[in-house]
């Protein structure tokens, strides 16, 4: 099964951090990252910029419309994710649990399949 783990951090966090700071974490997460690799159930991993960088794209009655930030204030962003494939739930669980991430982030555990379901 495929699950997505979503990096979930406070707006602002990374502000807070020196530079070097953040290079120890981010160093943290691909060590993690090159672990999940060895195990063969890594499928992809990647971190996001800051939601100030991002465009929204909306269509509504066959019009487009790009909306730039600021947007609706929230308390928190995705910040990145992991693609991982495992057995069962709680093997996700317990990858989520090792996440360096959930020390100063959410790590929301996703199970991939149908928007309908």
């Amino acid at each position: 099964m495929s699950y997505a783990l979503l990096i979930v951090e406070p707006v602002g966090q990374r502000a807070t951090r020196s530079a070097a700071e953040g290079q120890a974490l981010y160093d943290s997460m691909l060590a993690f990252a090159a672990g999940l690799r060895e195990r063969g159930i890594l499928r992809e991993a990647q971190s996001l910029l800051a939601q100030d960088q991002a465009v929204r794209v909306q269509v509504r009655e066959g019009q487009s419309r790009l909306v730039d930030g600021p947007f609706a204030e929230l308390k928190e962003m995705v910040g990145g994710f992991f693609l991982i494939d495992c057995e069962t739930d709680a093997e996700a669980l317990e990858i989520a649990r090792a996440c360096p991430a959930a020390q100063w982030c959410t790590v929301e555990v996703r199970k991939l399949g149908p928007c309908f379901m």
